[in-house]
Order: C-alpha cells, then structure tokens, then sequence
C-alpha cells in the first residue's frame, strides 16, 4: 500500500467550480479524505458522465440532473439541492457603467451595447428568452456572442472582445479585469438550483453521501454566499 489518502472524485459545472474547490478543502480536512473535483462546460460534464466515465458525485443545474437521472446515470435518492445563483451583469474595467436598476435600464443597456455576451448554461438559455419576450432578439442578433463552453464571459469582456456581459454571479467574481455592475433586477432575475447527486457508478458511494450532506450543511452556507451563491432553501 502506498499510503496515499483515498480520493472522492466529482464533476461539475464551472459555475460552482470556486465554491466546490473551498468546500472540498475543508472537506478533506474534516474527513481525511482527498476530495477531487474537476470543473468543466456543463454540456461537457454531462457527456462525460454519459459516456460511462466513472465519478463518485456529480454537480450539475438540476435540469442537467434531471437529464442524468433519467438516464439512470445518478442515484435519485442521493439528489441533494446545493445553492442557488442569480445572474450577474459585468463590463471591462475602466468602461462605461449603464444602469440595471430597472427592466427598462437593463432592456436599453442591452440595446445601447456594442457587443453583448453570455454562457451556454441556463443563464444564457433564460436571456435568450428574455430578449425574446422584450422583441429585441433579431434587432441584437448581429451583436450577440455565446461564450464556448467552459470559457468564462467574463473572460471575454475582459479581453475586450464583450462590451455587456450576463453570467452567474460566481463565474465574474474571480474574474480581473472587469467590473460587476451587480444581479439583475429582481423583475427580470433567474435563479439557477445546483444540485448535487451520486453517480449510478461511484467507486465510494457512502463517502459520496456523506461529502453531499456537508455541502448542504447549515455550516458552510457563508462559503456559498461568499462566492456569489445562497444557500438553496433561504437568503
């Protein structure tokens, strides 16, 4: 035996990937078990696990969950709500602010934008609704840039390649170069559920439970705001 700690592994969306990164450290510290997870594109993630890909957890907005589960690619009685996260609006450093107090502001922000980016994860699914219901979907389109997945918008912005940019909270905070005009306004916000389950082929099944239910422990609630999230049941 080579001594080394056994190891719970996982994927996720990169969304969760700051908070997830925290709550596996301390995890770890707690159990003595090395806790591994890898951060990716959802849509990636998603594919993996398909494929057969053999993880212990799996941290996925529930809609993503719900295609797995279907599959019977997770256990259901493992699925546990993680946090919540809204969606966040962010330009370069230095730019121009516009106002997002208000629907109307944000409608005309988006407008006024030389260039307008957002994700391949449900934040850009609901925008791409939303700018649709405003009827400013096809006056835009010209404008509009989908981040590649697995690419931060924020990343974008910052390289000036995004003039407006929408995201989960969590995906800007860790971004330099842009500054984050704040949620968007409560009229208009969506909040996206993250939900963590065991996968159908986990290697440590029982660890994997018990590494669930210390991410939704009251306990940790201040690590997810932290890093842009609330805690899935409260504020």
């Amino acid at each position: 035996m080579s001594g080394e700690p056994l190891s719970i592994t996982g994927i996720s969306s990169m969304a969760t990937r700051q908070v997830l990164a925290e709550l596996a450290d301390a995890y770890a510290v707690r159990s003595g078990l090395r806790v591994s997870i890898e951060s990716i594109g959802g849509v990636a993630a998603v594919k993996r696990i398909q494929e057969g890909e053999a993880f212990d957890i799996v941290v996925l907005a529930s809609n993503a969950i719900d295609q797995l589960m279907s599959e019977n690619r997770v256990d259901d009685s493992s699925r546990v709500n993680i946090a919540r996260s809204g969606v966040a609006v962010a330009v370069a450093t230095g730019a121009q602010r516009p106002s997002i107090e208000t629907e109307a502001d944000v409608r005309e922000a988006v407008l006024s934008a030389r260039s307008i980016g957002y994700s391949t994860g449900p934040s850009g699914a609901y925008l791409m609704d939303l700018f649709q219901r405003w009827g400013i979907a096809e006056a835009i389109a010209a404008r509009i840039i989908q981040a590649p997945p697995g690419v931060a918008v924020g990343s974008l912005i910052a390289r000036g390649e995004v003039a407006l940019g929408f995201q989960q909270m969590s995906e800007f905070l860790e971004v330099d170069g842009i500054d984050i005009l704040g949620p968007l306004p409560p009229s208009i916000q969506t909040m996206t559920v993250f939900q963590g389950a065991v996968c159908s082929n986990a290697r440590m099944p029982q660890d994997a439970r018990a590494l669930l239910a210390f991410m939704t422990s009251a306990d940790v609630d201040e690590v997810k705001r932290k890093n842009g999230m609330q805690p899935p049941d409260g504020p």
